[in-house]
């Protein structure tokens, strides 16, 4: 499979401070590639070196096609227009912009409103235009939901979808893990510079284990228990609520989520 990244070596200190020791990894073309790892384990310097916006120590990337930048925050002026700053990102790279693009993200709701005006899913979706503005074939989403309520996650999300089905490779990295879960093809972890996992959702699942959640209600109140077999667990904890004469008002299994893995592989358990 064709790779629009190759990271190899990857070393980057600051002073006597070693935050990446040594990345190697690759992101298929057509994927959606997500970088997790917990504060100050190396996820924002990783995503800004492999950007181009961060200089770094040794080894070595390599990045395939035209590439588009989402950040948290843009250093946009606060009187500036939405439509200003679409035409001014089209101008810097010598484009017209796409008005099916700018549609499909409702940009011409908010066209003429000034950037302090906008709400934050609003400016999300600028900012993801923006982006966009020179149809890269990669493109780099830091925390693109970041702020943003359900209706707004849930709608952004419909339009990453999108943008791979339309062959777009797409980098992200995210605090939320439901959201990793339900957009990522893979995923990598970083811990203390370190990349610890490298994989899909299902294979870190299997690598630490499949662990469920029993949750049983009774009138006593509710018990959580934690099994990686669960069904005899289930059978035994059962039997012991019937010998014990105790009614079930409610039983609830879950199994062990993305968070669940990722806190404890990040934890070197």
């Amino acid at each position: 499979m064709t790779e629009a990244v190759r990271v190899c070596g990857l070393k980057k200190s600051y002073g006597t401070h070693a935050v990446l020791k040594g990345l190697n990894f690759g992101v298929n073309q057509g994927e959606i590639f997500g970088i997790l790892g917990i504060n100050g384990a190396g996820k924002t310097t990783a995503m800004e070196c492999i950007e181009g916006l961060r200089t770094y120590d040794e080894g070595q990337i390599n990045v395939r096609g035209k590439t588009g930048i989402q950040l948290q925050s843009a250093s946009l002026p606060e009187h500036i227009r939405a439509m200003e700053a679409v035409r001014l990102f089209a101008k810097w790279n010598h484009c017209v912009p796409d008005e099916g693009m700018l549609k499909e993200l409702g940009i011409p709701e908010f066209a003429k409103k000034q950037y302090y005006q906008l709400s934050t899913g609003q400016k999300r979706r600028l900012h993801l235009a923006l982006a966009l503005i020179r149809d890269p074939d990669l493109l780099f989403l830091d925390e693109p939901t970041a702020g943003l309520d359900v209706e707004g996650r849930l709608s952004l999300h419909s339009l990453i979808r999108k943008l791979r089905e339309n062959g777009k490779t797409i980098v992200m990295t995210s605090h939320d893990m439901a959201e990793v879960e339900s957009l990522c093809d893979r995923i990598g972890i970083l811990n203390g510079g370190s990349l610890v996992f490298l994989g899909t959702v299902e294979e870190l699942g299997e690598k630490v284990g499949k662990q469920y959640r029993i949750s049983i209600r009774t009138e006593h109140g509710t018990e959580e228990f934690e099994s990686e077999d669960i069904g005899t667990d289930l059978m035994k904890l059962l039997e012991q609520y019937r010998k014990m004469g105790t009614a079930i008002l409610d039983l609830h299994v879950d199994r062990g989520s993305l968070e669940q893995h990722f806190m404890k592989i990040t934890k070197g358990e």
